[in-house]
């Protein structure tokens, strides 16, 4: 763990001249020339016109995008799983079609017949030169060829990218600054109609906050005039330009509320009468009508041509409305926004409120108006404006009446692509302009309702007045219309007035003046006046807004003026160098002001007094005047500095020399007073400013004055703020976007000594000028490095007033100032002074510069790079770049913040976090600038610090952050010295030292060695940090294993995808530096997820459970898998590396060990091969099986899981379930704040700081969980990502076969390994047995091939075992649907024969193996096609036809009785495909097979194993553990007769009392038995246990028992202790279990099958057992709809009764189906054994069902005529059984007459009685229910009837007396059990029930009296007189 000392990079790299020509190999060696170069990124512009320079970013596009880019063109591989999906779709039409359920009597069809099909059918093609004979080393060489054609470069290309949230080494290009804009809507004006059209109109829009009370645009204005009423006004606008005939505008909303209202105002030409009598014409008349008013119309017309010839330039209000904004978002759904009850037209505000309206509640919640669709309203009611309330006052008062939908057609839209013909809100074109001809839509200017934390980017000085209210009540003379005139005035000369003020619609561009509309005859008007101002930039005292007032004379009198002013005031703009705004309150003057009124003289007349009669407000919206004290007095002070103005007047301060310093440092000081709104938004001039009062110390009167150390901390304060107070704009490293993207795009070094800016103030200049200067890396760095972090740095210099011409100029400019070296004159370097500052600085300033450490590591490696490039020092040797003293400083500065890591990180995590990423995103920065190998030592004392005794969890997270961001640099190959040898630098010339220290040098090549640690030194640490967290008693690791896996991942990620790399040569280098990852993941093989025995994927096997089934009882998984087949591949070498990891197996989630598993193939895949053999060959026996054990898991991690698995799976889900999980365990352990985490959630980013996996929830390793929340892809996807995963399993599969081939390769050079030669094969079985492309399947079969070639010994002689499941591999692949992989397996197939006959001169035990291997196929193979089966045997064939060395041998013949025989076992199966669907068809047809199969043991074990497997996949579990004991019972009958040993069972007979049909299994004769047959023993263990394990779960408790009892023995014998004392306590644990009656154990129904349409079915009758509670409805309904589906609907009926059925009544043409339930039938002597509830339901062989009937045919009748049959069965064997349905072989009828019919009820109702009067714990309710039906009154058929029936008199027939005095004592003992009950119930009765219980004792009573004289009537026959001592019995009943 002690971290090694590294090489002095520098040092080396000058030493070891590069050998190699340049090329690809030589990049390795050095970092580029270029790395660094100056880049000029164009500041692009918004407008066609310059002064609005904004930027439009573009982003690198993400890892996942980029690796879906890498993925296109992918070929797609050929599945059988996809190939077989297509096949059934269309085997299902096929079904369909043939719907037959014959069943011949025997399995098997004719002998004859099957062989024709056979030699009828083609073969497939033949592989050429299968049978010449080659050498082995050919074989290999020709092989090894085929592999490399055609494979897949990057791997990890088909791999999921690495983990967004776990990339911290992932930095996002800061945002490039620009104007701020929320969320857009576009409102366009369509039409403006009343029912009158006399004059123009005018309308205005803007958006009002009603609960902000603010008004949140400026004003839009638009005329929708016809152009008939526009050239009314046609001499008043002789010139219109195109800019104001908009008609929409696009509204900006930054903080969208329930409160906006879009609200219209409409105004007309003035005309004389006041707004009520000029909109009266609107309200009253119609068009439509205008015969009526046809002269008042024209009337009216005259009256506005006049009004606009004259007062055209004059309007006043007219009309208004409002538009709920919410409303029409969140109902756009499309309802019609026309109120049903207003009318069009107009109505004063009052009038409209009373007709009453509902108000609409909206929530508070924050809306969005980014998703609604366009919505086009109408606007059906205007409210007339009222002259004195136009105030916004009035306003809100009104809007917050009006919260409710209204609907001129106005339509809203989103705006979200960039619409074509804008015009900014300084009328400048916005691009995209096409053709300035064309009528343009207007950006309205937004008033955000809260601060927008933005800084200026472009130029923008608009200033906006509003003429509120003026009070003349009070002025003398003919003031009543009033308007006032608003002028910007540059001088008091009238006439410089300044055309800035902008025109509203249809009319010029700019204005000199502006006039408010007039209110008719009003003394005191309220105005709604917006006039908006574009205001120079620079300016003076002389400055001001003029307003006029004038009365309007509206009726043309004899020498009267148009106009006549009344009064005048103005507002200076400057005061004390600052802008004026707010509200104003004047005086007015009555006379015209004298030429130098601003002095205001004395003299002047005034209104009421001097009184402040006109109110008016003043807005902004500036980026040159900061309007705040604080920023307007330290820029001034700068500014002062720069020009040395001295003196200098600020306010009431006169600057000097002696206190400029004093004051600069106060100003600094108080700069975190400011606002922050404002100095965010000229916070890029705040730092530029304190910048260069840091690199350039201004110089007064000849002193220098070092301002750094309060510049530093105005700045580490300003930065703090800005973070603190805007939380929510910041990337996932805490790095606020407004800093990074100032020091990205904005920061440059200041060139040389200030250059005199022109006269004027300094800050009123346009700031920045048209580029962004940056400095960067090479271009040619390769974007798949996560590296898109900024190592730039920009040059653009808000102080250069002028803008350069172009941006060469700028750059020749900068590159210019190289000349002059920055330190002449007393210029500092920023990164020194930085460093400087920062290691001295005091305790508060120092803490808030780390909190922020990452904006000063930039602004350092920013200034470094720009300082290096302009001194020209960038060929510089590294070690003479910088000097030592500020190489001391960066050392102290990194170790002062390395101690802070390691000594906060438990107190503040989230600060530490951050200090942690920003070090390192340092570290790597200087990685580029200075010596490396100092950098190197600076890592290294780093580890140092980090590395403490208790190391815990979260130090080792942050380490391994910091590794991670370490390593993403982009030359961090080069960086490691990948070319370099690993010679001990002491060791002579490699070529002098002995060949066996180059092993050792191969050996530490793969081990994390110091020399290796020393060359490669960042990937020595990275995998050092790995292997640590990796191993395995590390204590609360868990959530490291994802990030420290990540790290590898995403590296490796980043080399497969650079271009730099992709030679193969290179490749092999590169992954050099990660040849210890191999042994790393070998060690951890005991941790990592089990994919073998992965539920989600099938045809695993639970491999790794077998060997820790001791535990407790075994799983269902691995029962069915020991079920499921009987020939397993167990790797023995499993055993040993899992036992030894005991209880730590599996603690690497699935995620994870996927990861890893991944990294560990792309090694072997890009590794030398020389390399790996030589490794290989020095590695133990051990260690070769545990690699082969990883190649096995690999394969199965791997595996294709087709398309219809992708489409059920959706890996997001997987991963947010994994994240959530991460996220509530941090909380848990306290590893994150949670603070942070709320911050984290603001930011919107995900990113936990630990994995996904950790201590809790190790159970969860499901591989990808189904969640509801799925996402769904598009079919395309899908496809797209099956094509993906195709590749991947194939080129995983074929890296393991490379390796495969390797390790084979080390086994034939050296003897010793032949045991190692099992595993290889084991593992080369395991791919074939997944889901395998037919590309990788091609090589997997010639490889396999030479392997038997090359060592046939090892399968015929050695194991059988792996014989057995090659043959079943093969045979599984000769059944392919794909032709090619067909091809391939006949040819293994038969090459396997082959062999096996020329070692032995027969093939006996592949003979065998195959066909106990079809045999298992078939019956648990659910798509197997006998086609495709069909052609490979005949493929078979031909080669034995073919093959002429052989020909005369009795092979040939041999191979074709095989063939045949294989032939005849296919056709049985094809006969089981047609019931696929017919459950208990399809077992019996088993059943029949394994039947036909008595004579050969292993194939009847098989086909016993088959049903098992099928009636578990059921849920039978009791069936399935039959089938099992039969297994076992048939494996001990052969046993018994092979060897005799004491303690085995002796055959079948032990059995019996497990169930008594075992008895058939036994031997048929002993001639069968051949010695061959081995391998049955193996089948007993696996039988024991899955047996065991399916009677628990059957919950046969008692027979397991009886199972033991045969296992004890043999464990005793075995003396295998430990599985004794599990077997007893495993009784114990059943015998103490509960046997309670709450089992379940099955019901049963009798189905008899009627008609011809059954076949061979016809007229049986079977026992079916169903699931326990199913109801008869459940299965007739199931059987009726299955036989339904089979014959037709109108087909199959059920019969309804239990009756007979007569043949000859039925319809022929019909199926029928009766079924009755039926109960187990014991006899009275059964009952005796039979106790408990297991006894009654086990072993069954009777059952019973009534049928009640009545002689005339009815099925019930009265009393006396009611007559029952009970029907007997007796099935052939007994239940349960290995079949859930068995033939009724005996049926035995009972009738009984009414009397005995009477005489069941009665002893029934007795037992209910006596049950509920003795049930514990007592239950009155049921005891209630019995006794009411016992003893009420009104029971109908009730006891009584019963009596009175059947007892009233003796009956006739003497047959009956017997019966009759059995009723008789019946009812006797009914009564005495009635009393019992009710003594008991009035022991369990409350007060509330006595009555009720002395009602039933009425009754009981009543009853017992009536039943008196029944119940004592004897038959005298029956008694026969006693001798006469003692009473007579006849008195003793009469008493």
């Amino acid at each position: 763990t002690e971290v090694v000392e590294p090489v002095d990079y520098e040092e080396y790299v000058s030493n070891h001249a590069p050998g190699v020509e340049p090329g690809p190999l030589r990049q390795l060696m050095e970092f580029p020339p270029d790395d660094l170069e100056l880049l000029l990124q164009e500041r692009e512009c918004t407008t066609l016109e310059p002064p609005l320079p904004e930027e439009d970013t573009t982003h690198t596009p993400h890892n996942s995008e980029r690796q879906r880019e890498r993925q296109r063109g992918l070929v797609k591989q050929t599945f059988e799983l996809d190939e077989a999906a297509v096949v059934e779709r269309q085997d299902d039409l096929e079904e369909a079609k043939r719907r037959s359920v014959s069943l011949d009597d025997t399995p098997r069809g004719s002998w004859a017949s099957s062989i024709f099909d056979l030699k009828s059918s083609s073969p497939d093609a033949l592989l050429p030169s299968v049978l010449e004979p080659t050498a082995a080393d050919d074989m290999d060489r020709r092989n090894a060829e085929a592999r490399l054609q055609g494979r897949h470069r990057d791997l990890l290309g088909l791999f999921s990218p690495p983990d967004e949230d776990e990339a911290v080494e992932r930095c996002s290009l800061p945002e490039v600054p620009k104007e701020h804009c929320g969320q857009r809507i576009m409102v366009k004006c369509l039409s403006l109609k009343f029912e009158i059209e006399i004059e123009p109109i005018f309308g205005t829009l803007a958006l009002y906050d009603v609960k902000e009370k603010k008004k949140i645009s400026e004003d839009f204005h638009f005329d929708l005039n016809s152009d008939q009423m526009k050239g009314l006004l046609r001499p008043h606008t002789p010139h219109i330009a195109i800019s104001t005939l908009a008609r929409s505008a696009i509204f900006s909303v930054t903080y969208p509320s329930a409160d906006i209202f879009l609200v219209i105002k409409l105004e007309k030409v003035l005309q004389q009468g006041d707004i009520g009598e000029c909109s009266e014409p609107y309200m009253v008349m119609k068009e439509s009508d205008s015969s009526k008013h046809k002269e008042k119309l024209e009337k009216l017309r005259q009256q506005a041509e006049t009004s606009c010839s004259r007062l055209g330039r004059f309007r006043m209000p007219f009309a208004w409305t409002a538009i709920h904004l919410l409303n029409i978002v969140s109902s756009v759904g499309g309802l019609d926004r026309s109120d049903p009850d207003s009318d069009s037209g107009l109505g004063t505000w009052n009038e409209r409120k009373k007709k009453g309206f509902e108000r609409m509640s909206v929530g508070e919640d924050m809306c969005n108006f980014a998703t609604f669709r366009p919505a086009t309203l109408t606007v059906t009611n205007f409210f007339k404006q009222e002259g004195d309330r136009l105030s916004n006052e009035d306003l809100y008062k009104f809007l917050a009446d009006m919260r409710r939908p209204s609907s001129v057609l106005r339509r809203l839209r989103p705006v979200t692509d960039a619409p074509h013909y804008c015009l900014s809100p300084e009328l400048l074109h916005v691009k995209p302009y096409p053709d300035l001809r064309v009528r343009p839509t207007k950006e309205v200017l937004e008033f955000p309702a809260r601060y927008v934390y933005t800084p200026h980017t472009s130029y923008r000085n608009l200033l906006y007045v509003y003429p509120q209210s003026l009070n003349f009540s009070s002025r003398q003379g003919s003031v009543r219309n009033i308007a006032v005139k608003v002028q910007f005035m540059a001088g008091e000369d009238h006439s410089l007035a300044m055309p800035v003020i902008f025109g509203k619609s249809s009319c010029a561009e700019f204005f000199r003046e502006a006039y408010s509309p007039v209110i008719y005859h009003d003394k005191s008007p309220e105005f709604y006046e917006e006039v908006k101002m574009k205001i120079p930039a620079n300016l003076t005292d002389n400055h001001h807004l003029l307003f006029t007032f004038y009365h309007i004379s509206c009726q043309p009198k004899q020498n009267t003026p148009l106009e006549t002013p009344v009064g005048y005031t103005w507002i200076p703009l400057m005061q004390h160098g600052r802008l004026r705004t707010g509200s104003f309150s004047l005086p007015v003057s009555v006379e015209k002001p004298p030429p130098s009124y601003s002095v205001q003289l004395p003299g002047m007349k005034w209104v009421d007094n001097h009184k402040q009669v006109f109110n008016v407000e003043v807005k902004a919206a500036s980026s040159v005047h900061t309007q705040d004290p604080h920023l307007d007095k330290f820029f001034t002070l700068c500014y002062v500095l720069e020009e040395y103005s001295f003196p200098f007047r600020l306010k009431d301060v006169i600057i000097t020399e002696a206190n400029v310093e004093g004051e600069l440092k106060a100003s600094m000081a108080a700069l975190r007073a400011a606002l922050l709104d404002t100095c965010v938004r000229f916070l890029h001039q705040l730092l530029s400013k304190l910048i260069r009062l840091i690199v350039h110390p201004p110089v007064i009167a000849g002193q220098i004055v070092n301002l750094g150390r309060a510049a530093f901390e105005a700045m580490s304060l300003l930065v703090n703020q800005i973070h603190k107070n805007l939380e929510g704009n910041q990337d996932q490293h805490g790095r606020n976007n407004l800093l990074a993207s100032y020091i990205y795009y904005c920061f440059h070094l200041p060139t040389t000594e200030p250059a005199m800016p022109p006269t004027g103030e300094e800050w009123t200049r346009q700031p920045l000028p048209i580029q962004y200067a940056t400095l960067s890396r090479a271009t040619a760095r390769p974007s798949s490095l996560h590296l898109s972090r900024s190592k730039s740095i920009s040059n653009s210099n808000p102080d250069l007033a002028t803008s350069p011409t172009s941006p060469d100029e700028e750059v020749q400019r900068i590159i210019g100032s190289k000349v002059s070296s920055p330190s002449s004159t007393h210029g500092r370097l920023l990164h020194e002074e930085l460093a400087l500052q920062w290691v001295v600085s005091s305790s508060a300033v120092r803490e808030a510069a780390l909190q922020q450490a990452w904006f000063f590591f930039q602004l350092m490696t920013k200034s470094m790079a720009h300082h290096l490039f302009m001194s020209s020092r960038m060929e510089v040797p590294r070690r003479q770049r910088f000097p030592d003293r500020f190489v001391d400083d960066i050392a102290a500065l990194v170790c002062a913040v390395g101690a802070d890591i390691a000594g906060r990180y438990h107190k503040d995590v989230e600060l530490v976090e951050r200090l942690n990423s920003s070090l390192a995103f340092f570290l790597n920065d200087l990685l580029s600038l200075i010596d490396r190998g100092f950098v190197f030592n600076l890592i290294r004392s780093y580890y140092k610090q980090l590395h403490t005794a208790q190391n815990p969890s979260s130090l080792t997270a942050l380490r391994m952050d910091f590794t991670r961001i370490v390593c993403s640099h982009e030359h961090y190959v080069t960086l490691n010295l990948p070319c370099s040898t690993l010679s001990p630098p002491a060791s002579p010339s490699p070529s002098t030292s002995s060949t066996t220290s180059q092993d050792q040098g191969v050996a530490s090549m793969f081990e994390l060695s110091v020399p290796f640690r020393q060359q490669h030194f960042l990937s020595g640490l990275l995998l050092t940090e790995l292997s640590l967290i990796l191993e395995p008693d590390g204590e609360g690791v868990f959530f490291l294993h994802k990030k420290a896996i990540s790290a590898v991942h995403s590296l490796m990620c980043s080399h497969d995808a650079d271009p730099r790399y992709t030679d193969p040569q290179v490749r092999a280098h590169v992954a050099q530096l990660y040849l210890p990852l191999i042994p790393i993941i070998m060690d951890t093989l005991p941790q990592l997820h089990d994919f073998t025995g992965d539920p989600a994927l099938p045809g695993f096997r639970a491999w790794r459970s077998r060997v820790t089934v001791d535990n407790g009882t075994i799983n269902q998984s691995v029962a069915m898998a020991i079920a499921g087949s009987p020939n397993m591949p167990f790797p023995p070498c499993l055993c040993c590396s899992l036992l030894q990891a005991g209880r730590q197996c599996s603690s690497l989630s699935a995620e994870c060990s996927r990861t890893l598993l991944v990294c560990f193939l792309w090694v072997l895949k890009n590794a030398d091969a020389d390399l790996l053999e030589s490794w290989v060959s020095d590695l133990s026996v051990l260690q070769i099986n545990r690699l082969l054990d990883l190649l096995q898991l690999s394969v199965s991690c791997f595996e294709y899981k087709g398309k219809k698995a992708l489409e059920r799976i959706n890996s997001l889900t997987f991963k947010k379930s994994q994240d959530m999980k991460a996220r509530l365990e941090e909380a848990i352990l306290g590893t994150i704040g949670a603070r942070q985490e709320m911050v984290r959630r603001c930011r919107g980013t995900k990113r936990s700081p630990y994995g996904n996996e950790n201590v809790r929830w190790r159970k969860n390793v499901t591989h990808w969980k189904q969640n509801t929340d799925r996402v769904d892809k598009t079919k395309a996807e899908v496809e797209q990502e099956s094509v993906v995963d195709g590749n991947l399993a194939t080129e995983a599969s074929l890296v393991v076969l490379d390796t495969l081939e390797i390790v084979v390769k080390t086994v034939l050079v050296s003897e010793l390994k032949e045991s190692v030669l099992g595993g290889v094969l084991r593992v080369l079985l395991h791919s074939m047995a997944g889901s395998q492309s037919a590309l990788f399947l091609q090589h997997c079969f010639t490889t396999q091939r030479a392997l038997v070639f090359k060592f046939p010994e090892m399968l015929f002689e050695e194991d059988t075992e792996l014989c057995a499941d090659l043959c079943l591999r093969l045979l599984r692949h000769c059944s392919s649907s794909v032709g090619s992989v067909r091809s391939q397996a006949s040819a293994s197939l038969y090459l396997l024969m082959r062999q096996n006959f020329e070692i032995g001169n027969n093939f006996a035990r592949v003979k065998m193996q195959v066909t106990m291997s079809l045999s298992s196929l078939v019956g648990t193979s659910q798509n197997f096609n006998e086609e495709h089966l069909r052609r490979s045997l005949k493929t078979i064939l031909t080669y034995a036809e073919e093959d002429l060395e052989l020909r005369d041998s009795p092979f040939p013949e041999q191979v074709q009785d095989l063939v045949f025989n294989l032939h005849m076992i296919l056709t049985d199966t094809v006969k089981m495909k047609e019931h696929q669907q017919d459950p208990e068809m399809l077992i019996d047809l088993m059943y029949r097979i394994a039947k036909g199969y008595q004579n050969s043991p292993d194939l009847r074990l098989t086909w016993l194993q088959n049903m098992a497997g099928k009636h578990s996949e059921r849920g039978n579990h009791a069936e399935a553990a039959h089938c099992l004991v039969h297994s076992a019972a048939l494996v001990a009958e052969y046993l018994n007769m092979l060897e005799d040993c004491r303690y085995l069972p002796i055959g079948c007979v032990t059995f019996q009392h497990i169930s008594s049909n075992v008895l058939e299994e036994s031997a048929v004769s002993d001639d069968i038995l051949s010695p061959e047959e081995e391998g049955i023993c193996a089948g007993k263990y696996f039988s024991e246990l899955g047996l065991v394990g399916l009677l628990e779960q059957a919950s046969m408790y008692e027979a397991i028992n009886e199972v033991y009892k045969i296992l004890l023995p043999i464990h005793e014998a075995n003396r295998d202790f430990k599985k004794l004392a599990t077997v007893h306590g495993k009784l114990q644990d059943f015998i103490l279990s509960d046997h309670k009656s709450n089992r379940m154990f099955g019901t049963y129904f009798r189905v008899g099958f009627y008609g011809s349409r059954f076949g061979d079915l016809d007229e049986q009758e079977f026992v079916y057992k169903e699931p326990s509670i199913t109801k008869l409805a459940e299965i007739s309904h199931r059987l009726e709809e299955f036989y339904a589906e089979r014959f037709g609907d109108d087909v199959v009926e059920i019969i309804k009764d239990s009756n007979h059925v007569d043949k000859n009544k039925l319809d022929p043409n019909k199926a029928y189906l009766q079924i009755t339930y039926v109960e187990p039938f014991f006899d009275t002597y059964e009952l005796k054994e039979r106790i408990t509830y297991f006894d009654k339901n086990y072993n069954l062989r009777a059952f019973m069902y009534c049928t009640p009937f009545t002689l005339d045919g009815r099925a019930h009748g009265d009393l006396h005529e009611q007559y029952k049959r009970k029907s007997i069965l007796t099935t052939s064997h007994a239940f349960p059984y290995i079949k859930t349905r068995i033939n009724v072989i005996s049926k035995e009828e009972i009738i009984l007459v009414p009397m005995e019919v009477a005489i069941e009820d009665m002893q029934k109702k007795t037992q209910e009685l006596a049950f509920a009067t003795h049930q514990e714990p007592a239950d009155a309710k049921m005891l209630q229910m019995v006794l009411q039906g016992s003893v009420g009154t009104t029971v109908n058929q009730g006891p009584l009837e019963v009596a009175q029936v059947f007892l009233s008199e003796i009956p006739d027939d003497p047959k009956l007396y017997r019966h009759h005095n059995k009723l008789r004592l019946c009812f006797k003992d009914f009564t005495k059990r009635c009393e019992d009950a009710l003594r008991k119930n009035k022991t369990l009765i409350g007060q509330d029930q006595k009555e009720y219980h002395r009602e039933m004792e009425r009754n009981y009573n009543k009853l017992k009296e009536s039943l008196g004289p029944l119940i004592n009537r004897k038959i005298p026959q029956l008694y026969r007189t006693l001798p006469a001592t003692g009473p007579q019995p006849a008195t003793l009943t009469h008493r």
